[in-house]
C-alpha cells in the first residue's frame, strides 16, 4: 500500500513513516502544503495522513483542492490543536478521519490501516487471498492454514491484490503501489516477484489475466509469467 505522509516536524514525521514502513505501507514524505498538494494531484495514494498545520499551504487549503479536483483517497487529518471546530471542519472538507496531536503511533497505524480497509470494502483485518490469508494487523501469512514466510515486498504484493480482489492488477499499477521512490520497480520486476512467488507457494496463487494483469488464484491450476 502507498501512503502520503504530509507532516513538517522532522522527528514526527520519521516516526511515524518508520510505523508504517514496519506495517506494509510504501511511505512518501511531503513537508509542506504545495509539495504535498502537487503529489497527491499527480499521484495514486492508498491512504494520506495530512497535518494541517504547514508551511506554504495550510492542510485544509490542500484537502479541498484535492477534494475539488475529485481526488478521492481516503485522508486522516492530523492537528496540534485538537479544537472539535477544526474537526468538523476537517471532516466537512472531505477527510475520512481526524487524529489529534500527541497520539499514539500504533493508534495512526490501525486508523490508517482502517480507512485502507474501508475504502477496498471490506472490514476485517484478516484478508483472504485464495489458499493465502493475511493478517494485516500482525503481518503474518499463512497457506493452507500453515504459517509461512513473507518478505515484505511479498506481503504488501498479496496486499494489495487481496484488496482489490474484484479486479485484474496491471503490473505498472502494482509497480506504482510497492515500491518507494527509492527503490527500483518496473513491470519486468513485477513479473520476476509473480514467478518467484508461483515457484514458491504454488502456481494457482495467482492468476494472470492476459491483456489486464494479476489477480488472486481461487485454488485451480494457473500458468503463465
Amino acid at each position: 500500500m502507498r501512503a502520503l505522509l504530509v507532516e513538517d516536524d522532522p522527528d514526527v514525521s520519521a516516526d511515524v513513516a518508520s510505523a508504517l514502513t514496519a506495517h506494509g505501507f510504501v511511505v512518501e514524505c511531503a513537508d509542506d502544503g504545495r509539495q504535498a498538494w502537487f503529489l497527491g494531484d499527480t499521484e495514486d495514494y492508498d491512504v494520506c495522513i495530512l497535518d494541517l498545520g504547514l508551511p506554504s499551504m495550510d492542510g485544509l487549503s490542500v484537502l479541498r483542492r484535492w477534494r475539488a479536483a475529485e481526488r478521492g483517497f481516503p485522508i486522516l487529518i492530523l492537528s496540534a490543536r485538537g479544537d472539535w471546530t477544526e474537526k468538523v471542519e476537517g471532516i466537512e472538507a472531505g477527510a475520512d478521519d481526524y487524529l489529534a496531536k500527541p497520539f499514539k503511533i500504533g493508534e495512526l497505524v490501525s486508523r490508517a490501516r482502517a480507512l485502507v480497509r474501508r475504502a477496498a470494502g471490506r472490514s476485517s483485518p484478516l484478508l483472504e487471498c485464495g489458499r493465502l490469508v493475511l493478517d494485516t494487523r500482525r503481518m503474518t501469512a499463512t497457506l493452507d492454514d500453515r504459517p509461512i514466510q513473507l518478505s515484505a515486498l511479498e506481503f504488501r504484493f498479496f496486499d494489495y491484490l487481496g484488496h482489490h480482489a474484484d479486479r485484474a492488477v496491471s503490473a505498472g499499477e502494482l509497480a506504482d503501489h510497492l515500491y518507494g521512490a527509492s527503490e527500483s520497480g518496473d513491470t519486468n520486476a513485477i513479473e520476476a516477484l509473480v514467478l518467484r512467488l508461483r515457484r514458491k507457494l504454488g502456481s494457482d496463487v495467482i492468476v494472470t489475466r492476459r491483456g489486464f494483469g494479476y489477480q488472486i488464484g481461487t485454488g485451480s491450476p494457473t500458468g503463465g509469467p
